[in-house]
């Protein structure tokens, strides 16, 4: 109590001052906001009824919710920190209020994580999901000495780890952690399921509500995959990205969005290959599922707000989900495309990338479709592949063996056999040849697009971690003259076939240690890319969305 109240004195000193160091630090300020485009980001709420557009205007309030559970969950000082910047109403204090919010904490994570506010520690690792003080170590030492059905509390999603009243170790469910908020978001839920003139969406809203409060997110996540709706929703805790101790704790976050019928009809096609796909993953056959969930629907849609962690830096551009390895097992995954968030992001910040990065002659190749088609085959290979595996003898998870490599790890899996995916369906006839070359030139100048968020965010560290590996097999060609790179079409199908292949194996088999030194010797920025990473200064890193629909921008 005593260091936070030093910080929050410290803080408000350095915040109310007016120094030269303090004018320097609000230009590098700016500079940092100027990496997010200011982007609208709508949807056509026309076409629905008067009752969906009341349950909307729920919907959207439920999400600011989220706002406020994130918060709490990213670390114990930010909720403070938080009411400490909206006093400040100095140039300074309003620029930092601004990163702040874009960041949803004061830690930069396209500077690897560095604090952009005085005072502050450096991010935890665990979040706040764990006691502050509390190591790996003490954590497995106390884990060791659990019986099986605490220890699913222990590593499970919707728990924290605190104190007990003598120190020991203890899971407390979200459900009490965040109980007060909880019940706001549960009562908004039942608001919005009492207006929607949608059957699909009252169950779902009102199966999440009784989630928010029990902890049991089962039912939810089932009615969840059996959305059909025109205002498609996804709320609550999902994603593990922010616990870098182990990769176990989800947290909150909303999309809500309006569906595109056209787009999502157009699409729909994928899903009756998914398990041809899984059959041919080019693994060992004892590693592929031979009967996927059931469904795996895919819905295209645009975005008119967020909350909690898809608020957080880089905006999403997709999600495949639920991640809970029981609905995943027995129903599958549902496939989101934020449609006007990638388009946004094509046009702002991948056409510019693609002028600097890529060779003269392919630049003509990038194009939009492409972008948008391995978004949506990167999601769907989330759902396939090696999820429950055994390792020596025992049922465990994948999440479970990778621990904090997991998400890096994933990402890169999804994506390189997204690209590896997508070239089985050319080669099928189920998509155009001539959508090749483009594919590959579009996915190189991406890479140059997702870097840019740093190796410490998972999605950044595993694109580099494709882009060494493939530019070692030759599939990537430097041009030191110009400084920019070519795809090599003649190599790039192999290497693509051989990264997935060892990717999707050290998932298979759990192999930490072969994890952690792929990630290791490949996870990295080498100077090449860096020359080129250090021209694109002037290129947008990611869009900074505004919802007309929202009040809470």
């Amino acid at each position: 109590m005593v260091r936070q109240f030093i910080f929050f004195a410290t803080a408000t000193f350095i915040i109310s001052g007016c120094t030269m160091k303090q004018q320097t630090s609000e230009s590098a300020l700016e500079a940092k906001i100027k990496r997010f485009a200011p982007t609208e980001i709508t949807g056509d709420t026309t076409k629905l009824s008067t009752g969906d557009k009341a349950a909307l205007a729920k919907l959207i309030e439920a999400a600011h919710v989220m706002d406020s559970i994130y918060i709490r969950q990213v670390w114990s000082g930010n909720d403070s920190l938080l009411q400490t910047l909206k006093a400040d109403q100095s140039p300074l204090g309003k620029d930092r209020l601004q990163y702040f919010k874009i960041n949803m904490s004061p830690w930069s994570a396209l500077d690897h994580d560095s604090a952009f506010i005085p005072g502050v520690p450096p991010k935890p690792d665990g979040a706040n999901y764990y006691p502050p003080e509390m190591t790996k170590d003490d954590f497995n030492s106390w884990l060791a000495t659990l019986p099986p059905d605490e220890k699913k509390d222990a590593t499970g999603f919707f728990y924290v780890i605190r104190r007990g009243p003598e120190g020991k170790l203890m899971p407390v469910s979200y459900a009490t952690e965040y109980r007060t908020l909880l019940e706001q978001a549960a009562q908004l839920l039942r608001e919005a399921a009492a207006l929607t003139t949608n059957e699909s969406l009252r169950n779902f809203l009102n199966l999440r509500a009784d989630a928010f409060l029990s902890n049991d997110y089962y039912a939810s996540d089932v009615a969840w995959m059996e959305l059909d709706s025109p205002i498609d929703v996804t709320i609550g805790p999902y994603e593990v990205y922010m616990d870098r101790l182990f990769n176990y704790k989800a947290a909150f976050e909303a999309f809500i969005t309006l569906r595109d019928e056209e787009e999502t009809a157009k699409l729909a096609k994928f899903s009756s290959y998914l398990q041809e796909v899984e059959n041919n993953l080019p693994i060992d056959p004892k590693y592929r599922n031979p009967k996927l969930g059931a469904m795996s629907p895919i819905r295209v849609v645009d975005e008119v707000c967020t909350g909690g962690e898809s608020r957080a830096g880089v905006q999403t551009a997709a999600f495949n989900l639920p991640n809970d390895e029981r609905v995943t097992r027995e129903k599958g995954t549902k496939r989101v495309m934020l449609k006007n968030v990638q388009e946004a992001k094509f046009n702002t910040i991948l056409l510019p990338i693609a002028n600097i990065a890529i060779d003269p002659s392919q630049r003509n190749m990038v194009a939009f479709e492409p972008f948008f088609t391995h978004i949506l085959a990167h999601e769907l290979m989330h759902g396939l592949g090696p999820h429950t595996i055994v390792v020596n003898g025992k049922q465990t998870t994948v999440r479970q063996e990778m621990k904090e490599l997991g998400s890096a790890l994933e990402e890169a899996k999804a994506d390189i056999s997204g690209l590896w995916m997508l070239q089985f369906l050319m080669d099928k006839g189920v998509i155009e040849k001539s959508f090749e070359q483009q594919m590959y030139v579009t996915y190189l100048t991406g890479v140059f697009r997702s870097v840019r968020f740093g190796t410490n965010e998972a999605h950044g560290k595993g694109m580099a971690m494709q882009f060494n590996y493939l530019t070692d097999q030759g599939a990537f060609e430097y041009d030191p003259a110009n400084q920019t790179y070519k795809v090599n079409f003649e190599k790039i199908k192999d290497a693509v076939r051989k990264l997935t292949s060892e990717i999707m194996t050290i998932q298979a088999q759990g192999d930490y240690a072969k994890a952690k030194a792929l990630l290791g010797q490949y996870g990295v920025i080498r100077p090449p890319m860096q020359n080129i990473l250090n021209k694109l200064t002037d290129v947008p890193v990611d869009i900074a969305p505004k919802f007309p629909l929202s009040n809470n921008n």
